[in-house]
């Protein structure tokens, strides 16, 4: 029996929020971990970074860049911090998480609750890229005049601290943002992002929403290739409530992730598979539980996957648990490198 599922009654005993705040000061004080050896087989060098899993932290969880060490230590081969903003900002008001326990699915809608990206870079200037690639989500205050403003400011300042960055423009939690996704509005924002790198060898992801229109993956997918975007994470959590939920809890606003974003998640997975025809790294989310979940998104094109919601009901020893379960994936299989999955069951 882990010590997470020693701990998880008193762990649920908490609101949502407390329970990650708690978790995160644990983190803090808690004696790092060594970061974990993982398999030569599940190493992948992706938009120039030497990824030694393909199972990453999603944004979300490490708002403030305070405990990414302490994520590298539980097995991630990846983690991304944020999503920050230029100036610190509260988010909306609380109650805004909120476990589904019955679904195995939270829903939440921080409205990019964090302390500005001032304060996560004392955080990040101590980064030892030997240990992991660590990533950082940017998004645009609330209350800005001008969002597109606010994410090339993210990109300068933020740039020397990230292995990579990605552009939040998917969270249903900032009204309006999403709007960024229309066709002009994309298209102005990563031109605007692409000429703030300059000639900094730093990849840049887009994230997307899964709430799609029948020509978005087509449209997203032409505007990333042409700006010269290195990935795109499909996908963050859902306005849609799935007639299957049975919690409570079901009925509070904000995106939904975890288990019932799997099909929608996968969906947009396979859209944006056949819109980039793999010509632009995908990196996949939501749902992802298990090694099965983990091995269907990579077979079916994505070349990382991340995860989240699925630390609270299995606790953070779940990556390399997957990890391990994809490394005997492969050995059944026939396959020396889990590069060799990616997009076999995509159609052609």
């Amino acid at each position: 029996m882990s010590l997470y599922t020693l701990a998880k009654p008193a762990i649920f005993a908490m609101d949502a929020e407390t329970a990650h705040r708690a978790a995160i000061k644990a983190m803090q004080v808690l004696p790092h971990r060594k970061v974990p050896y993982h398999h030569p087989s599940l190493k992948q060098d992706i938009a120039g970074l030497c990824f030694p899993s393909p199972i990453g932290l999603a944004a979300g969880f490490d708002k403030n860049a305070e405990v990414w060490r302490a994520m590298l230590g539980y097995g991630f081969g990846f983690v991304e911090v944020g999503t920050l903003t230029p100036r610190p900002q509260d988010g909306n008001p609380k109650p805004r998480l909120f476990r589904l326990r019955e679904d195995r699915a939270v829903i939440n809608s921080m409205g990019f609750n964090n302390d500005g990206q001032d304060a996560a870079i004392p955080r990040l200037q101590g980064r030892n890229r030997r240990l992991g690639v660590v990533g950082i989500n940017i998004g645009a205050n609330k209350d800005s005049e001008d969002r597109i403003a606010d994410y090339v400011s993210g990109v300068q300042k933020m740039a020397q601290f990230a292995g990579y960055l990605t552009i939040n423009i998917s969270s249903p939690n900032t009204p309006g943002l999403r709007q960024l996704q229309d066709e002009a509005a994309l298209r102005d924002l990563l031109q605007a992002v692409v000429g703030a790198r300059g000639d900094m060898a730093l990849p840049i992801f887009l994230k997307v929403a899964p709430d799609l229109q029948e020509d978005d993956p087509d449209r997203i997918a032409k505007a990333a290739i042409d700006a010269g975007l290195e990935g795109l994470i499909v996908a963050n959590t859902t306005v849609d409530r799935p007639q299957s939920l049975r919690s409570r809890a079901a009925i509070e606003k904000g995106g939904l992730s975890g288990a019932p974003l799997k099909p929608k998640a996968y969906a947009a997975l396979k859209a944006f598979r056949a819109a980039t025809g793999g010509k632009i790294p995908l990196i996949a989310a939501g749902g992802i539980e298990n090694a099965a979940d983990a091995w269907s998104r990579i077979t079916h094109g994505a070349s990382l996957v991340q995860l989240y919601s699925a630390l609270v009901y299995h606790g953070p020893g779940l990556a390399m648990t997957i990890a391990g379960d994809l490394q005997l994936r492969l050995e059944a299989e026939g396959m020396s490198n889990i590069s060799e999955a990616v997009g076999i069951n995509a159609p052609a």
